[in-house]
């Protein structure tokens, strides 16, 4: 009876490590999902203004809680402080935060002009997604590594078990790493797009 219990431990503690490297590689794809809102691809969106942190009475704020963020038209974007106090400090989040955008401000809400994509610049982004994929592929292939060296601390675990349960960890990796190159895909096929 000792033996079964052992055998449900033991069972338990391989499914947990392979759900633990499932988990760190779902949150790599989600983190490379959210740079890549962050790389615009020639339209206005609000989620290229998401990150924006403003000082707002001594503390860093997200904009979209100090400000009404919205898209008039394909190549605009619009802001509107609930507080006129904080147009300023909005603006100079703005240009602090590298966007590439000169904010024009009329005393009201600011404007955001965004530019068409010259080829260069698309090219640059395309770089910048291909980073990004690098980056993540990386995580993906650590938290391999890590679930590899859990597997390697338990004891009493037979060799089979064992080359099973790593040849699951390595199916999870392919599995991801292509889907970083397919997202790489989708996002270089609409940086590209004129």
């Amino acid at each position: 009876m000792c033996n079964l219990s052992n055998f449900y431990y033991i069972m338990e503690e391989l499914d947990l490590i392979v759900e633990s490297v499932k988990q760190d590689m779902d949150a790599a794809i989600k983190h490379l999902d959210h740079a890549f809102q962050r790389i615009r691809a020639g339209r206005a969106s609000t989620s290229m203004v998401q990150d924006v942190m403003v000082e707002y009475y001594g503390a860093l704020t997200p904009l979209n809680q100090v400000a009404n963020v919205s898209i008039p038209d394909a190549m605009t974007i619009s802001i509107q402080p609930w507080d006129r106090t904080a147009i300023n400090a909005i603006e100079k989040a703005i240009i602090n935060s590298n966007l590439g955008f000169a904010p024009s401000n009329n005393g009201e809400n600011i404007i955001l002009n965004v530019p068409p994509l010259t080829e260069e610049r698309r090219r640059e982004l395309a770089k910048q997604a291909k980073a990004e994929t690098e980056d993540t592929k990386i995580v993906v292939r650590n938290a391999r590594q890590n679930g590899l060296k859990e597997l390697k601390k338990l004891d009493g675990v037979s060799e089979d078990l064992v080359k099973g349960i790593e040849a699951d960890i390595q199916e999870l990796t392919d599995k991801y790493v292509k889907a970083c190159d397919d997202h790489l895909k989708v996002k270089d096929a609409e940086i590209m797009k004129v």
